[in-house]
């Protein structure tokens, strides 16, 4: 990546980077469990994100103590190649594993903050500082009405405006190709 763009890209996050509210964290994740496949249902997106279907995340976490985190999405529609970007990282001490500092390319790392997992850790909901961006994640590729409700309105306990939040669809709708 040229140097520019690495700057363009620096500055775009720097400035979504607000001096906002920062959430709470969820008390305790237990990294092991953590560990594994987590399907995005709905996020406040950002550019690198907008428009995707299908994506998710692959977490894992090394004997080292540092942490893999894989991104994987379909731009627009299933169809798409699949495209995929790999964060680096580690657990921030004394946050009870729920605050992480991740690095899409050095030297830039970004906060990766778990504000809830459910005690079966099928759901969990990412934030960021200033409230600006948000993921609702969850095991299995779907999600009831419900479910997705009561997510968000975890959110909306922390603060976040949940009109921002999209749904990314996870497979394609019936009759479409």
């Amino acid at each position: 990546m040229n140097r520019f763009l690495r700057f363009l890209i620096v500055a775009c996050v720097l400035t979504a980077c607000s001096d906002g509210p920062m959430p709470r964290l969820a008390e305790h994740v237990d990294l092991e469990r953590y560990a594994g496949r987590w399907y995005v249902i709905g996020e406040i997106p950002y550019f690198a994100e907008r428009g995707n279907v299908g994506s998710y995340f692959d977490i894992s976490f090394g004997a080292d103590g540092t942490l893999t985190d894989v991104y994987t999405g379909y731009a627009k529609t299933f169809d798409a190649k699949p495209t995929s970007a790999t964060l680096t990282g580690y657990v921030v001490p004394n946050t009870g594993n729920a605050k992480w500092m991740e690095r899409p390319f050095w030297p830039l790392s970004l906060p990766y903050l778990i504000l809830y997992v459910d005690p079966d850790y099928r759901y969990a909901l990412v934030g960021y500082p200033g409230l600006t961006y948000g993921w609702v994640l969850a095991r299995d590729p779907i999600m009831d009405d419900a479910t997705y409700q009561q997510m968000l309105g975890r959110f909306a306990g922390q603060g976040y405006d949940i009109k921002q939040f999209e749904r990314v669809p996870q497979r394609p709708l019936a009759g479409a190709s």
